[in-house]
């Protein structure tokens, strides 16, 4: 898997360390296709001074913005942003993975215990969200192989519901770390099981296959991914799994309205998903995916700040930390970030740096690899002009230097 671009970052007056981020590709990228920053910003639709302090460290990229580079550039989002590397002791594990999926229709033997295989997937899915990478992609190549083999065997929609699933934990991984030829192999994947399972799993699958969408940075293109699958889910879903397949399509339809920066769209998502939260109940997982009223407004925080609506997004994250919450780090973590990055275009650094001390202690491993995360403590630490031990020891535990 490619790593990031060759780092560039800020000279500051404390030293002329070069600071690590998705943020630093971007001069990397421009001057190796030829473009001044002029032309690219022409080309990109933002200001030449935006772009500029994007290069040096002084803006975070936003994942918006940086669609819009990359596609003016000729790349996908994840090319842009670069992808996490393959951590030495993840390698087999991954080979591993890549194998499996191969062997989606070559059946072989199925399991000898296949009534273990709910609660297996149920503890990956507790590595999930905890945002225990590693553990996550140790675990998927045995399950996924066992609940594909026992699916075939059987080829009951209850199995190859499982099966669906496991392939959503599949894209979420892969998601996680830019790796989007797994991701995208994922989800079609995770189709062709669903189209043998419950209904329900149909739903997941159209959500995730957004997911792709978003994360290459072809926003309209996922939108039009869950008009479709909204339309879907109305007429074939009924009761709890109407209620919940609908609010997780609105929640990835405000997301990537909120990228485009598509506000009638986006409050549109919004305000289905609200009601469709306040229909379902209080939050709860399904098929390794949370929704209910709390996640629903972790959302549209994300989606207030891609829409530079920042103190809508604290006000209404203040909502959610004053009332409690007991959503896993998957969606906490995150949380933090999207916070400091609102407090952060607000010109508060201190509460940025706050919120990024959250993120890294709620869900590290997590933190480790989102670009949300790294653009954070790359224009912090390039920001900064004095000695601050806050940020220099998360700086050290992010391997940033610092």
């Amino acid at each position: 898997m490619r790593g990031n671009a060759s780092r560039v970052g800020k000279t500051h007056t404390m030293s002329a360390t070069k600071i690590p981020g998705p943020g630093a590709n971007v001069a990397v990228c421009r001057k190796a296709r030829g473009f001044s920053q002029v032309a690219l910003a022409r080309r990109a639709g933002v200001s030449v001074s935006l772009l500029s302090k994007i290069e040096v460290g002084d803006r975070a990229l936003t994942q918006g913005i940086a669609a819009a580079l990359a596609q003016a550039m000729g790349l996908t989002l994840d090319e842009l942003l670069g992808t996490a590397p393959v951590e030495r002791a993840d390698e087999n594990s991954l080979a591993a993975l890549n194998y499996v999926i191969r062997r989606f229709d070559i059946p072989d033997t199925p399991p000898s215990h296949p009534e273990d295989l709910p609660r297996e997937l149920a503890e990956l899915n507790e590595h999930r969200y905890r945002t225990e990478l590693s553990a996550v992609l140790q675990k998927l190549p045995s399950l996924l192989a066992n609940a594909t083999n026992y699916a075939h065997a059987t080829q009951s929609p209850d199995a190859w519901t499982r099966v669906a699933d496991t392939y959503s934990v599949v894209y979420w991984l892969a998601a996680r770390h830019r790796w989007m030829h797994l991701a995208e192999l994922a989800v079609m994947k995770q189709r062709l099981a669903a189209e043998r399972a419950h209904p329900i799993a149909a739903t997941v699958a159209a959500r995730d296959e957004a997911g792709a969408f978003l994360n290459s940075g072809d926003f309209a293109g996922g939108l039009a991914i869950v008009d479709r699958a909204i339309v879907e889910a109305e007429s074939t879903l009924e009761g709890r799994d109407r209620a919940f397949g609908l609010g997780i399509l609105h929640l990835r339809g405000l997301t990537l309205a909120g990228r485009l920066k598509d506000k009638a769209a986006a409050e549109e998502h919004i305000r289905a998903a609200w009601q469709t939260a306040e229909e379902y109940g209080e939050d709860a997982d399904e098929h390794g995916i949370h929704f209910g009223p709390d996640q629903t407004a972790t959302h549209v925080v994300s989606t207030f700040s891609d829409m530079d609506q920042h103190r809508r997004a604290l006000d209404t994250a203040a909502d959610l930390i004053r009332g409690g919450t007991d959503l896993p780090a998957t969606r906490i973590g995150p949380l933090h970030m999207n916070l400091g990055r609102s407090h952060l275009a607000l010109g508060d650094r201190d509460s940025a740096l706050a919120s990024l001390e959250d993120a890294w202690e709620i869900a590290p491993e997590m933190a480790r690899v989102h670009p949300t995360s790294q653009e954070l403590m790359r224009v912090l630490t390039s920001l900064h002009r004095r000695s601050n031990p806050r940020l220099t020891r998360l700086a050290k535990r992010a391997g940033v230097p610092f």
